[in-house]
């Protein structure tokens, strides 16, 4: 048998990308193409009272400006559950900061550039509102696109108050944060007659055909998506966006193929962001540890037009056993763009409050951290009454504490010392669920060898080439080539919410099985064929080979089957869903994450000295792969924990320093040497594989078990991201 799943195999698309030759979306080459610049609001709040282009138009190149005022007003855009709105172009309010307002389309992009500059806009200003403080304040009857309710609750809250021999009461915040994949969002759109087709930046090729075709009003067969390679994502990639829109519209007004790319400073304002949070937590437990009651309530802003909630209590309601829970949603209207999806939505942000508070109850009742978990680990899913599909955090506490050396940690805060160092050693949960959609797959045999197998899924970096190559391949004994990222293929869903491996996956096993047997079938039903009469249970796949397992010198090939039988080619369409079966358990992925930090006592300077990190993610398809996912989250929670921070003035309205000079991000200089670790599972109801999410798991947990580790350091409870020195001194 060929055993190629699970094995740490280099990324079949890493030579193209480290030589440059990946074709990127602003790299590909297109004919007659011209340039469009975007054109934004230079105030927050506000009505526009005139647009002055002809200067712009004056600038030599300018093929032509489209305003607001010339768009077809943009509708929900469809995406998932009720679709998300945005602000109507024929509107002349100004509702944030960097709004766009138009494009100017020139032969060149300095051209467009210089043209876009003199665009003059009259506004009739008036103030912003920024602050919470100032805000309209509401409960959101549901969040998430309608698929989570604004309040949970289970038990009584007070009573479980009452029931306390302990109470941690106390508020955390985390501060808006932004994206800042590598590659910034860029679009070509190319119109032939009634046809689009629009290169792009896009963690979902279908769902961005369907939207588009949506806002211009046009037949969904009508638009064609290619995204081949993408330059990260983490969310500000899953929506369309406005952009694209404007690009799409300009090409069919100048009939030429129109290029787009925002600028890394328009990724601030255009793409969407994580929501500030302020999170009021209450923690009550008996004096044994028991956890008596668990009360979350989140309040994150959203813009005047939309209802985006950073869902902070998604992990609250399944973490840890207690009877007695609510969760309520707050939501603040502010003049800035609607939030979105960032790696880890809700459960990032949200696992640090409740992970930072777990760490103070354990503190305040004298128990270990994890043993305090321990105590109230969750057999079966606490929301819903469902068994776990599979759960192996209790392997993960484990085995983390003995790669780290936890029973070595004395609890007292400030008694670890190296020099003038203060050392502190933390440790924190993390969870996200394993979602999955329905997917479809194609796999082409063909006479001369070669083998192509087709889904319109994307690869935002995670290595979606190569696990899904490496699954077809060991089915079919063959090298195989994985095509991905083209609307016209198969259909597949959005590459988000951690859910391509479990969705696609399945759908490449199910088609490969069904290749396979064909080509078996064609074999033992020819009396030319070695295999000829065999029964198909003996008969097993490898290296192009296929033979008698009992008498491996019976045997033929793909090659030689196919073309005994006339054919240049063999075709086949599987697709997968969630079975009947999966929907009766909870499906959830879960780790455990310690740190250890070194703060000068003098400087209040903090570094992350040491990361262990162990996860139970169902089966893990390429390790090599899977440990790059967990380096990016655990990199991305040190940042979020000791960096990150997006700031806006409050004044107008406006973010300060939209670039990677001021908005600090990790660099390797910043990261520690990480061990990460996984627990194999053999899930036998998430899917035909066991393959469960990953991708935005290991970014959960790590800001608390940092602020955790800190405590422990200096005795200080910093509530409050990033934690710089400034908080500590």
């Amino acid at each position: 048998m060929n055993k190629i799943i699970g094995k740490p195999l280099d990324r079949v698309d890493g030579r193209l990308k480290v030589t440059g030759e990946a074709p990127y979306t602003a790299d590909v080459p297109i004919e007659n193409l011209t340039y469009g610049v975007i054109f934004q609001s230079a105030i927050a709040n506000g009505k526009i009272i005139h647009i002055d282009t002809s200067a712009a138009a004056a600038v030599p190149g300018v093929i032509d400006i489209v305003t607001y005022d010339q768009t077809p007003s943009l509708v929900k855009i469809p995406f998932f559950g009720p679709p998300q709105p945005q602000p109507t172009e024929k509107d002349d309010n100004i509702y944030f900061d960097g709004q766009h307002l138009g494009i100017v389309i020139a032969q060149t992009l300095e051209e467009a550039q210089t043209a876009a500059s003199r665009v003059k806009i009259i506004y009739e200003e008036v103030s912003a509102t920024v602050t919470v403080a100032e805000a309209e304040i509401f409960e959101p009857e549901s969040i998430f696109f309608g698929i989570m309710p604004g309040k949970i609750t289970r038990g009584d809250v007070e009573s479980g108050k009452a029931q306390a021999d302990v109470l941690v009461e106390q508020v955390y915040t985390t501060p808006m944060e932004h994206h800042n994949p590598l590659e910034t969002s860029a679009t070509i759109a190319i119109w032939e007659g009634e046809n689009l087709t629009l290169y792009e930046t896009t963690q979902g090729i279908s769902s961005t055909q369907r939207a588009i075709a949506s806002v211009l009003n046009i037949p969904q067969e009508n638009v064609r998506v290619i995204s081949k390679y993408l330059g990260g994502g983490f969310g500000c990639k899953a929506l369309l966006r406005s952009h694209t829109i404007l690009a799409a519209i300009a090409s069919r007004q100048v009939k030429r193929p129109v290029k787009v790319v925002l600028t890394r400073s328009q990724m601030y304002t255009a793409c969407g962001y994580r929501s500030q949070t302020q999170q009021q937590l209450t923690l009550g437990a008996t004096n044994e540890g028991k956890l008596t009651v668990i009360n979350h309530i989140g309040t994150s802003k959203t813009s005047l037009f939309d209802d985006f909630v950073e869902p902070v209590g998604a992990a609250t309601t399944m973490m840890y056993a207690c009877p007695n829970l609510e969760v309520k949603y707050r939501l603040a209207r502010i003049n800035a763009g609607t939030p979105t999806f960032m790696r880890g939505p809700g459960e990032a942000t949200g696992m640090f409050a409740l992970e930072s508070a777990m760490d103070e109850l354990a503190y305040a009742l004298n128990i270990d951290p994890i043993e305090l978990r321990l105590k109230n680990h969750a057999d079966i899913d606490p929301h819903t009454g469902l068994p776990w599909s599979s759960k192996s955090l209790k392997e993960c506490y484990q085995k983390g504490a003995e790669i780290f050396g936890w029973s070595q940690r004395n609890p007292v805060p400030c008694s670890m010392r190296d020099g003038y160092f203060l050392i502190g050693w933390g440790m924190a949960s993390a969870t996200f669920p394993t979602n999955a959609q329905t997917a479809s797959v194609k796999i082409e045999i063909f006479a001369t060898g070669e083998v192509r197998v087709k889904s319109g899924t994307q690869d935002i970096g995670t290595g979606t080439y190569t696990v899904m190559t490496q699954v077809a391949s060991e089915v079919l004994g063959l090298p195989v080539q994985f095509e991905l990222g083209d609307s016209n293929l198969p259909k597949a869903p959005i590459t988000g919410n951690s859910m391509t491996v479990a969705s696609v996956s399945p759908a490449v096993h199910k088609a490969a099985i069904a290749a396979r047997d064909r080509i078996i079938q064609m074999a033992i039903v020819d009396a030319n064929s070695l295999l000829y009469g065999s029964q198909a249970a003996d008969i097993t796949v490898e290296s192009g080979q296929i033979f008698l397992k009992q008498d491996p010198s019976k045997r033929d090939t793909y090659t030689d089957i196919l073309r005994r039988h006339g054919l240049e080619s063999l075709e086949v369409t599987e697709e997968t869903s969630i079975s009947p079966e999966s929907k009766q358990y909870a499906k959830h992925s879960f780790g455990a994450i310690f740190v250890e930090v070194a703060v000068d006592e003098l400087l209040g300077e903090i570094k992350v000295r040491r990361c262990v990190g162990v996860y139970s993610a169902g089966r893990i398809l390429n390790f090599k792969t899977a440990r790059s996912q967990v380096v990016g989250g655990i990199t991305w929670g040190i940042g979020m924990a000791l960096m990150e921070k997006t700031v806006m003035d409050t004044n107008q309205g406006r973010i300060v320093g939209a670039n990677l000079s001021d908005y600090l991000i990790p660099v390797h200089a910043d990261i520690p040497n990480m061990e990460v670790q996984f627990v194999e599972e053999h899930d036998a109801y998430v899917n035909a594989l066991g393959t469960k999410s990953l991708g935005e798991l290991p970014i959960v947990g790590v800001a608390a078990a940092i602020s955790n580790a800190v405590y422990h350091a200096t005795g200080k409870r910093i509530r409050d991201l990033p934690i710089t020195p400034d908080k500590l001194l």
